[in-house]
């Protein structure tokens, strides 16, 4: 009876065939990789290199960074636009988004709570019709709504932005907590009803702790659509004063249709700010909530 045995000289050639193949495949991805964040990133830079060009460069140069640099565009905000400070459009953006993630936050929290906690009769039909409330347009809506906020007086306000926000109209946002609040282990829910705990102290006390990555996600998502919302603010606010940002780049573009490209793109890269930083103070937590048991 005979042994087979492999000799070291047999094996080495193949494994350095696949390690060879592993390079080359990780070589590959890496640059398949470098190229895509090269596409995304390029807008980013194209904008950051644009704020230091005079305005007559920015469309006729093709260079993406300046050659000289120039601070004239920061500068000029500082004198505000058609004698508005530009502080005001942040201010009111910032208001816009913070009432609209506080609205959303509360109104979708409580009825998510409702339809993956509670059982009650037409609990599915009230679901499904919020659910396809996501196909209506938003622009179906947009005509009846306007009447209805002018014939209340509350035109050129905040109310008509945030009011829906508060009144659980995201569904979006709702069916995510639903989703998220469905997979909490129900013995919680029991042992709380035992300890003698009502729906409001369940919910306040255990399902919302617990449910912080849904939560967290849907106020990025919500502070970053107000943020950027732009239709909302042009229907709804009539005086420069209460623009917010996206509205106040529009006022760049004077009467006679020439604009100041140098300053909007100035202040359009100084608007990302505050949503990189909300981004980033929050990110963190969709990860460290993600590993959180409901039985932990």
């Amino acid at each position: 009876m005979t042994t087979a045995t492999t000799t070291p000289e047999a094996v080495t050639p193949v494994a350095h065939t696949v390690n060879e193949r592993k390079r080359v495949g990780s070589l590959v991805w890496h640059v398949g990789a470098l190229l895509v964040l090269a596409v995304v990133l390029y807008p980013v830079i194209w904008v950051f290199g644009a704020s230091f060009k005079p305005s007559k460069d920015i469309i006729a140069s093709l260079d993406l960074l300046p050659a000289k640099p120039v601070w004239a565009n920061f500068s000029g905000l500082a004198d505000g636009i058609s004698g508005i400070s530009i502080t005001s459009f942040f201010t009111n953006s910032l208001m816009y988004a913070g009432l609209a993630v506080v609205g959303v936050v509360i109104s979708s929290s409580l009825t998510a709570y409702a339809f993956a906690k509670i059982r009650f009769a037409g609990r599915n039909l009230l679901f499904t019709l919020m659910i396809g409330t996501l196909l209506l347009p938003y622009h179906v809506l947009l005509i009846p709504q306007y009447v209805l906020f002018r014939n209340l007086g509350y035109i050129d306000t905040l109310v008509p932005l945030v009011l829906g926000k508060f009144l659980a109209t995201e569904a979006f946002f709702v069916f995510l907590m639903v989703q998220f609040m469905r997979g909490l282990p129900r013995e919680l829910d029991e042992a709380a009803k035992l300890d003698g705990c009502g729906h409001l102290r369940t919910y306040w006390s255990i399902v919302l702790p617990l449910s912080r990555p849904a939560i967290i996600t849907s106020a990025i998502f919500t502070f970053i659509n107000a943020w950027n919302d732009f239709m909302g603010p042009l229907i709804y606010l009539n005086t420069p004063s209460k623009y917010t940002v996206s509205l106040g780049l529009m006022m760049f573009r004077d009467q006679e249709g020439i604009s100041n490209y140098g300053s909007m793109i100035a202040m359009s890269l100084v608007a990302l700010v505050p949503v990189v930083a909300f981004f980033m103070a929050f990110q963190r937590y969709l990860i460290d909530g993600m590993a959180t048991s409901g039985l932990k």
